[in-house]
C-alpha cells in the first residue's frame, strides 16, 4: 500500500484516531514517514495502542486528548501539533459519530445540535485553526459518509445531514485554499467493519448491505486508509474538492 509514497518530514494530525478507521489512517501515514499526532476524545488507552502500533511499524508520533467539537480544546490540540515540527502538513478530520438512532419526531434539539457539532463543527474548527500552521501545498482530508448520498439508515437523518454538510463544506474549502496549493478532499465510506457498526447496525442490516454490494464484502479500515494515502501524496496533486466513495460499488446498485 505504501510503495512510492514518501511523507518523510511531514507532520500529520488525525482526529478520532484511537481506534478503527482513524487508527488505520494514523498507522499508514506513519509507515510512509509522517510524524503523526494521534487525537482522541475519551479513550486514552486506545490512543496509546495506536501510538504503539505506528511505532511498531517504524513510525513516530504523539497523542493528545481533545474534544474537537469544542473550540478551546481544538486550539490546544492545534498548538500541541504545531509545536512538534512548527507546522501541520496534513490534516485528517476523521472524528465523528452517529451518537444515537432517532427519527425526526423523536429527536431532541440537543441531540441534533450534538450530531452537527461532532461531525460538522469539529471539521470546521480543525480546518480553521490548522490552516495558519499549514504550509503551502498542504493536504486536508475530511470524512463524510455514504449516508450523505442516500440519507442513511433508520434514524440516521441528522447524521446524514451532517455528513452531507461536510461534503459541501469541503468543496467550498477547496476553493478557498487553492491559491496556496492546499488541497481539500472528502471520503465517503460505506459499510466498514469497525466498532461503529458493531454498535449501530444489526447483523441483519450488515448482511443485507453486503448482499447489495458488488464486491460482496464489508470494507476494512485499511481500505479507507489507502484512499487517504493517495490524497495526501503527490499522486493527487491536481485533485481537490472531490469526494471518493469507498463502498465496494454499493451506489451502483
Amino acid at each position: 500500500m505504501t510503495i512510492g509514497i514518501d511523507l518523510t518530514g511531514k507532520t500529520a494530525l488525525v482526529t478520532g484516531a484511537s481506534a478503527g478507521i482513524g487508527r488505520a489512517i494514523a498507522v499508514e501515514l506513519a509507515k510512509c514517514g509522517a510524524h503523526v499526532i494521534v487525537n482522541y476524545h475519551s479513550s486514552e488507552d486506545g490512543a496509546r495502542e495506536t501510538l504503539t502500533a505506528l511505532e511498531a511499524a517504524g513510525g513516530s508520533g504523539a497523542i493528545f486528548g481533545a474534544n474537537v467539537a469544542d473550540s478551546a480544546a481544538v486550539a490546544k490540540l492545534i498548538a500541541f501539533s504545531a509545536e512538534h515540527t512548527g507546522k501541520i502538513d496534513i490534516l485528517v478530520n476523521n472524528a465523528g459519530g452517529l451518537l444515537k438512532r432517532a427519527k425526526t419526531e423523536e429527536m431532541t434539539e440537543a441531540l441534533w445540535d450534538e450530531v452537527m457539532a461532532v461531525n460538522l463543527k469539529s471539521t470546521f474548527l480543525c480546518c480553521k485553526m490548522a490552516l495558519p500552521h499549514m504550509p503551502d501545498g498542504g493536504r486536508i482530508v475530511n470524512m463524510s459518509s455514504v449516508a450523505a448520498h442516500d440519507g442513511g439508515g433508520p434514524g440516521a437523518s441528522a447524521y446524514a445531514a451532517s455528513k452531507a454538510a461536510v461534503l459541501a463544506y469541503t468543496k467550498g474549502l477547496a476553493k478557498e485554499v487553492a491559491p496556496r496549493g492546499i488541497t481539500a478532499n472528502c471520503l465517503a465510506p460505506g459499510l466498514i467493519a469497525t466498532a461503529f457498526h458493531d454498535v449501530f447496525s444489526t447483523p441483519e442490516m450488515r448482511a443485507a448491505t453486503v448482499r447489495n454490494t458488488p464486491l460482496a464484502r464489508e470494507g476494512q479500515a485499511s481500505d479507507v486508509a489507502g484512499a487517504v494515502l493517495f490524497l495526501v501524496s503527490p499522486l493527487a496533486d491536481f485533485i481537490t474538492g472531490e469526494t471518493i466513495n469507498i463502498n465496494g460499488g454499493t451506489r451502483l446498485c
